[in-house]
């Protein structure tokens, strides 16, 4: 019986590894369930989920050119539909309050940004200032 990628078999497991599970196909032909393909959820250990001799269900993902078959049993489960997600609930906000104090025209786009750009460099000159004296002491106090 010749294996093809995509088809989903029967098999039994015949040996548990820390990185998988082995198992046996029809025809003497056996492959690896890799520890990422045998839930859907987190695996810390395969043992977990499958015993040996369990029989299961699982697909073909791939079978390379020396033999080697790579199978996985959680894409082999039947996909569940997805449940309808709950609409966001709308929330209310309170209503805008009136700004304290009231400009009679709201500074330009061009304004704004040299206000934020002026502001932000008045901060960085007062850094490195600081970060001058610090410096400063740190030098002194080697040469002593």
């Amino acid at each position: 019986m010749a294996v093809e990628t995509g088809e989903i078999l029967e098999g039994r497991v015949t040996g548990i590894t820390k990185f998988g599970a082995f198992v046996a196909l029809q025809g003497g032909k056996s492959g690896l369930v890799h520890i990422s393909e045998v839930a859907n959820a987190y695996v810390a250990d395969v043992s977990e989920y499958v015993q040996v001799g369990q029989t299961v269900r699982v697909k073909v993902l791939s079978v390379s050119p020396e033999g080697k078959i790579n199978l996985s049993i959680k894409k082999a489960l039947p996909e569940e539909p997805e449940a309808p997600r709950p609409r966001p609930q709308s929330v209310r906000s309170a209503p805008p309050r009136p700004s304290p104090v009231q400009t009679a025209d709201p500074p330009s786009a061009d304004q704004a940004f040299e206000d934020r750009l002026k502001k932000f460099m008045q901060e960085s000159d007062s850094r490195i200032a600081d970060n001058r004296i610090y410096a400063d002491r740190s030098r002194s106090r080697r040469r002593k």
